[in-house]
């Protein structure tokens, strides 16, 4: 027994067929660029590629999983990678909110005041780096010359000294990274309907009372959002640390993006940086679904 097809399905059908001849230009560039070396690189975890020989590639297996699970400079590198990207985005978050709110009220200027805000957005990751090994220069850079004018001592050399590399690159992924978040902030707040502000302030509720129970409430799926892209870009950062430290010293700023560069490009391990790049992939999504699980949960509640 066949089923008629009537006209209203058929021109359903023919709006589908529509809409996908019309996403398809869209759709080719990214299955070209991003989908399909994705699953190269995959595919290529689970070989022995390497630069440089003249023997076929061989497929190898979880050979690359094994050795890597062993892999104590690449698991130190991840650890150094989810200090920087904690240490970059909850600090780089919770300024870039004050900054928001400041911007978010009647100032005079404010339209100067939110251009500024958002300049290091504009400056290439290359010239943050170069800009800020001047400012941490040991012997003619603007912190240490400040600290000496000041009687604070002679200075140190930021970017080399154990305990402060980290710490000092930190720093200028914060600065960097804050006017994006500023801006998304920002666009969150001026959702935020007046007459709830007006309607609480007439009840007598004060500024953190009316920012926890006004604000926070419609600002929250932006903060979650934003501070989530937030720990993904950071964690995968490389041009800005490559630049200002290259990984030193002594390992102390190798983020596992680097650590897999220099396997690849350096030591031409194609397979075990192939490796690498989806251990990093995979347990940085279990972490982050973890995180916005919890989080989501906490906001039903």
């Amino acid at each position: 027994m066949t089923t008629a097809i009537t006209p209203k399905a058929a021109g359903t059908a023919a709006r589908q067929r529509g809409a996908w001849f019309l996403v398809l230009p869209a759709l080719i560039p990214i299955l070209g660029l991003s989908v399909g070396p994705i699953l190269y690189g995959v595919g290529l975890a689970f070989t022995d590629a390497q630069s440089g020989r003249t023997s076929s590639t061989q497929w190898v297996g979880t050979l690359n999983f094994s050795d890597l699970l062993h892999d104590t400079l690449f698991w130190e590198s991840f650890r150094i990678g989810l200090v920087w990207a904690v240490g970059v985005t909850v600090p780089q978050f919770v300024l870039a909110l004050g900054l928001a709110l400041l911007l978010d009220q009647n100032l005079r200027f404010r339209w100067l005041a939110r251009a500024l805000a958002i300049v290091p957005w504009a400056m290439p990751e290359v010239v943050v780096g170069i800009m800020w090994r001047l400012v941490y220069h040991p012997d003619a850079g603007v912190l240490n010359e400040t600290l000496r004018s000041l009687g604070l001592g002679d200075g140190r050399d930021w970017l080399t000294g154990l305990a402060t590399a980290l710490p000092a690159v930190i720093v200028v992924g914060i600065w960097a990274g804050m006017p994006q978040t500023t801006v998304a902030l920002l666009a969150g707040l001026q959702n935020t309907p007046r007459e709830l502000h007006e309607a609480a302030a007439m009840d007598g509720a004060g500024a953190w009372r009316r920012f926890r129970t006004v604000t926070w409430p419609s600002l929250r799926p932006v903060a979650l959002a934003i501070t989530a892209l937030n720990f993904i870009w950071n964690f995968n950062s490389f041009a800005l640390v490559y630049v200002l430290t290259n990984g030193g010293p002594g390992g102390r700023t190798r983020l596992p993006m680097l650590f897999a560069y220099e396997e690849a490009f350096r030591y031409g391990q194609f397979g075990y940086a192939a490796a690498m790049g989806c251990a990093m992939v995979a347990v940085i999504s279990i972490l982050l679904a973890a995180y916005l699980v919890g989080r989501l949960k906490g906001g039903d509640e």
